[in-house]
């Protein structure tokens, strides 16, 4: 649990951009821009994917054998080494559309996984992922000027707060039994 922590500080190294000048509008360049702007956004990037790929096995051990959490887990791991693969080359979109795939499905698997009491914050984060992919989007067809850089921003803070949400769980849930 403490390497998903170190990946969830890390991933929020982005907030960072408000003491660090990187000449870029938060309003209109998107996020990924920062990891160009300075390679303090890099390194965190690397190492928010690093903690959460190594965080994968240890989840596995924590999720119920039930398909669902072990999907939650291997989403966790996946998310990580694309998170990876975007600080060594970033922008790549590929890697975008991949982690937004893999976010969504792990959020889906939350859906399915969780009890009735945190199946709701699940379904809202899913919701809510869903929403800010599509603005994210929509601001990037659209072109400059269109708030992609806040509509990317906002997609961070839900990745965040789901992900936090999530190692909330983990904390407060019994773990499974083993025979």
């Amino acid at each position: 649990m403490v390497l998903f922590i170190v990946g969830l500080a890390a991933y929020s190294a982005w907030l960072l951009e408000f003491v660090v000048p990187t000449g870029l509008s938060p309003v209109d360049r998107p996020a990924e821009d920062l990891l160009g702007a300075d390679v303090l956004f890099r390194v965190a990037r690397g190492v928010a994917g690093l903690a959460f790929a190594l965080s994968g096995p240890p989840l596995m051990r924590l999720a119920p054998v039930h398909w669902t959490g072990r999907l939650s887990a291997i989403s966790v791991c996946l998310f990580g080494f694309l998170m990876l693969a975007d600080a060594a080359r970033p922008g790549t979109r590929a890697v975008d559309v991949a982690a937004n795939l893999v976010f969504v499905a792990g959020a889906l698997s939350l859906v399915l996984w969780w009890p009735p009491r945190w199946r709701e914050w699940a379904v809202g984060g899913l919701a809510l992922v869903l929403v800010t992919w599509a603005l994210v989007l929509v601001a990037g067809l659209l072109g400059p000027g269109h708030l992609e850089g806040l509509f990317t921003r906002a997609q961070l803070v839900v990745r965040t707060v789901l992900l936090a949400v999530g190692v909330t769980y983990v904390a407060v849930m019994p773990a499974p039994r083993r025979l």
